[in-house]
């Protein structure tokens, strides 16, 4: 694929919707290690802590980077800017006005200045330094805010994108993984304090203007989006390594490990981008040949057709069960704590499944169809911005 224009019907991703549901899982297990489900100071709540530390960042840098490959991807002709929006909007808002309202009634209202919430409903919480705002009401949704920039861009970055020949996409795809790189350098000259204080975390310390910088600026997350629009054209283009998935796929184990051991602006994304981008592109490539994965399964399909309300469903049913069930019982013994850990999971998926059928769906069905394009866009042709029926979906977790 050269440019947006005649692209023909493309294979269905299968094995990315099911690697969808690993990245939110990787989220959830991270936000568990910080839901005091596990008594403090015990060695189940300090080893879960330590192992979790590259879980939710290497999660969140997976669907940024899985968001421009698959919209990329999935490019159609005849559309216009308007139409991409539109589609994208109707895809997250539905989900995400419900999660909003359920978690002001869990938790979040009595402690929620009007202008904060108004800021998270309408997804600009991301571009606040204070994380009272940037993590307000549903705080899971602060990636939504830098998905909404990666939208609005997406047609103008396309055409940037389509105008790269096919012989340097790979030099392009390294400029962008070097600014990736070199940002938490850059980070290091802002302010130290404020910092996050000692919880026990592994953010114990950490600047929070510096890891706002790397980990919530839209801005900066961009960057990621763009490579996965590039792997996506490499692809395309006939560019592709030849790298089998698994072998990727153990490159991304090996910098979940180095993100362990790393300063924390560094496993944000520095340390992973490259491994998740080629197994991102990898699992694409053997779905495209008709080899399939051990992601591409029904189950694993129907569970990352839900991750994306599983995603925003999940820290408050933690926030909800640590208050009212943890808090209210004292500190659990190891056996309780994986035992109320296993319902947080067992409640997020029925309330994800729930949403999905109920809300998500509908709302897709009723507004993301395809109309007759009867203008095109300052950028040129558009592409579709929700995937054809049966194609892997880029929505964040």
């Amino acid at each position: 694929m050269e440019s947006a224009a005649g692209t023909a019907r493309r294979p269905r991703l299968d094995s990315l919707t099911g690697a969808r549901f690993i990245a939110a899982g990787l989220v959830f297990v991270c936000h568990l290690a910080t839901g005091g489900f596990f008594a403090a100071g015990t060695a189940a709540a300090d080893g879960l802590m330590s192992a979790t530390k590259s879980a939710g960042t290497i999660g969140v840098s997976f669907f940024f980077v899985l968001s421009g490959f698959v919209l990329t991807w999935s490019v159609r002709p005849g559309d216009t800017y308007r139409g991409v929006l539109r589609r994208r909007l109707v895809k997250i808002f539905p989900n995400h006005v419900v999660t909003f309202a359920l978690a002001l009634l869990v938790y979040a209202a009595a402690s929620t200045p009007l202008g904060t919430g108004l800021l998270n409903l309408l997804l600009l919480q991301a571009w606040s330094t204070d994380p009272t705002v940037f993590l307000s009401v549903n705080g899971a949704s602060w990636s939504l805010s830098c998905e909404l920039l990666f939208y609005a861009l997406f047609p103008l970055l396309l055409v940037v994108i389509n105008r790269i020949g096919a012989a340097r996409l790979w030099w392009w795809a390294a400029g962008v993984v070097a600014a990736v790189m070199v940002l938490p350098v850059v980070a290091g000259l802002l302010p130290v304090d404020p910092a996050f204080p000692a919880t026990g975390s592994w953010l114990d310390g950490v600047s929070i203007d510096r890891l706002w910088f790397v980990y919530i600026f839209p801005l900066t997350r961009l960057l990621e989006f763009a490579l996965g629009m590039l792997m996506a054209r490499i692809v395309l283009s006939g560019r592709w390594i030849r790298l089998a998935w698994p072998w990727a796929g153990l490159l991304a184990v090996a910098a979940y490990v180095l993100g362990l051991c790393t300063p924390m602006l560094y496993t944000v994304a520095a340390v992973t981008v490259v491994p998740l981008a080629l197994l991102i592109a990898a699992l694409a490539v053997s779905d495209a040949a008709g080899r399939g994965t051990a992601l591409s399964g029904r189950l694993m399909r129907r569970l990352g057709e839900a991750s994306f309300a599983f995603y925003l469903v999940h820290g408050i049913v933690i926030a909800y069960l640590g208050e009212h069930l943890v808090a209210a019982h004292g500190p659990l013994t190891t056996t309780e704590s994986v035992l109320v850990s296993l319902l947080a999971l067992a409640v997020s998926l029925a309330l994800a499944f729930a949403l999905y059928h109920a809300v998500e769906m509908p709302a897709v069905r009723r507004f993301s169809r395809r109309r007759p394009a009867t203008a095109t866009s300052a950028a040129g042709t558009a592409p579709t911005a929700v995937p054809a029926r049966g194609e892997t979906d880029s929505t964040p977790v």
